[in-house]
């Protein structure tokens, strides 16, 4: 893991019913207390440290007494500075953290290598026996899919209405005579009408859409549907030769526009029920991992579990995108070294650099993140956030960096293909980093919650860990695979991390299925569009 000293952490644990705490690194001089409810003043741990008030499950306990502006360290790394004198034993809470300033992008440019970084991308896999695939169907271009969706586009949000009619018929009248389809998605979003589609950073949710409708899941298939008077016109978002086009516009009323529809897509349904899976080599698959983890288990838990898994992946051939800028800004630090070259290094930087430029032009808060629930979950601060989401990415090497919305390719990756470990720079929000993921070419996504969420993704699977037990028994039917049992020293990191990786490969082979996706739990598309509306 990407963390200084995270391996080497250790825990006060023991019977469920003793007072347990996890002090992550050995200079840290917090600790989060591990059971579930949290504990009363006066619980005493084995090494005799007592509570001087009850704190909550999650949240942090002062192993030394602390004196105003005095560093907090959990990770090994600061997370802020007291504000207050806070006595051994007593609850340090989100208002006693005073939040330290981010890494100096400038400066972290300036110490930058001038030759090539010495860490390399990892070998394929020599600790597996042999070759893992996934059953997946091959399209025409040599892309692979995890899913056969028919897929409706629209260039413009006026049409949505229709496009939910459309699709619900597809889906009701058409669907049950084509077996071999998974489902109908429509793109429905909010462009197209008023938007300046040349300005900067129209790029981007422009990009996003095109990349959207060519998404290996539609098989190249897509219906682009365009209204007739939109800015973004849909030759625009075409940029297959199989995409169809229809204008509303053009049609004689409403029955007409859906008659329409329906006729295009049956002819496409006909095409996309003949496809069947097959063995794919994990270098055709493409696994996003998102949420910086929304408590404090989350980096001692689900996200180096996922990490471990994502060094699996990334051992076998595959391609591993973690993403939310936010989320990550304060360990920058910590991934630039991890970067196979100086030019990946600067990518890395150069989007975060944009990144802090937009939210300054909005006065953004730092300290609006964490969330309140994410607060109430323990996290203190964004820094602390930063740390544990970091954990996401394993210790495999970062290949390249895409910026909002691009697609993972040969270009991006100074690799011979498109394998190995992404930062994909996407806001923080789920919606947004979800659609930008899809965006850039995700088959499956992993997404670690401590608070918990129903989101899922209809394009793609969304395998849901927690990082916390107390949540998958609350929540059985929503959340995949619990991640608690490494802070209740009941399973382990490596272990967890095996089991998220197994998951992967049967949810990408259709022999599993997320619970987002047997509920039908599917949230809406949502764009990053900084540009101007005129």
């Amino acid at each position: 893991m990407k963390l200084l000293g995270f391996q080497g952490g250790h825990m006060d644990s023991g019977k469920k019913d003793k007072a347990q705490y996890i002090k992550v690194h050995a200079e840290d001089n917090v600790a989060i207390v591990v059971n579930e409810g949290g504990l009363p003043k006066g619980a005493k741990f084995s090494d005799g440290l007592v509570l001087k008030e009850a704190v909550p499950q999650g949240h942090k306990v002062a192993l030394k007494d602390f004196r105003p502006g005095d560093p907090i360290i959990r990770y090994g790394m600061v997370i802020g500075y007291a504000t207050r004198s806070i006595p051994k034993g007593r609850w340090v809470d989100e208002t006693a953290v005073d939040l330290p300033a981010p890494p100096d992008l400038d400066t972290l440019l300036v110490q930058l290598p001038k030759e090539s970084f010495s860490v390399q991308p990892f070998a394929p896999p020599s600790f597996q026996s042999e070759p893992r695939t996934f059953e997946g169907y091959r399209n025409a271009d040599g892309t692979v899919a995890c899913k056969n969706l028919l897929g409706l586009v629209p260039s413009v949000q006026c049409m949505v209405g229709v496009l939910k009619v459309a699709a619900a018929r597809i889906e009701k009248e058409l669907l049950p005579r084509y077996p071999h389809v998974d489902g109908v998605v429509a793109l429905n979003h909010s462009y197209g009408c008023g938007v300046a589609i040349s300005a900067a950073e129209s790029e981007i949710p422009i990009r996003t859409i095109q990349n959207l409708a060519s998404h290996p899941h539609f098989g190249g298939l897509a219906l682009i549907v365009g209204l007739g008077c939109e800015k973004l016109q849909p030759e625009r978002i075409a940029t297959a030769p199989q995409h169809e086009i229809i204008r509303l516009q053009d049609q004689a009323g409403f029955s007409a526009m859906v008659a329409q529809l329906m006729r295009v897509a049956e002819a496409r349904l006909a095409i996309l029920d003949q496809r069947r899976r097959e063995p794919c080599p994990l270098s055709d698959l493409v696994v996003g991992v998102q949420c910086g983890g929304s408590d404090a288990f989350s980096g001692v838990t689900a996200n180096p579990a996922i990490g471990y898994a994502s060094d699996l992946l990334v051992r076998a051939g595959a391609t591993v995108m973690f993403s939310e800028v936010t989320e990550v800004r304060d360990a920058v630090h910590l991934l630039v070294p991890c970067a196979v070259s100086s030019d990946v290094a600067q990518a890395l930087i150069r989007e975060m650099k944009w990144y802090d430029e937009y939210l300054a032009r909005s006065n953004v808060d730092r300290s609006a993140n964490p969330a309140p629930g994410n607060k109430k979950g323990g996290l203190s601060n964004i820094v602390e956030k930063a740390l544990g989401s970091a954990a996401k990415s394993g210790i495999s090497p970062i290949v390249g960096v895409l910026a909002p919305g691009e697609r993972v390719s040969r270009e991006q990756s100074l690799n011979t293909a498109a394998h190995g470990l992404f930062f994909a720079a996407t806001p923080a929000s789920d919606f947004i980093c979800g659609t930008l993921q899809l965006a850039s070419g995700i088959h499956v996504q992993v997404f670690s919650t401590g608070r918990g969420t129903p989101y899922g993704l209809a394009m793609a699977p969304v395998i849901k860990v927690s990082s916390n037990s107390r949540l998958a028994h609350q929540w059985p039917d929503l959340i995949d695979i619990d991640a608690g049992g490494i802070a209740e020293s009941t399973a382990t990191i490596e272990e967890v991390g095996q089991q998220i990786f197994d998951c992967i490969l049967d949810v990408a082979s259709g022999q599993k299925k997320t619970w987002a996706d047997i509920h039908g739990l599917y949230n809406d598309l949502v764009l990053f569009d900084p540009g101007p509306v005129t």
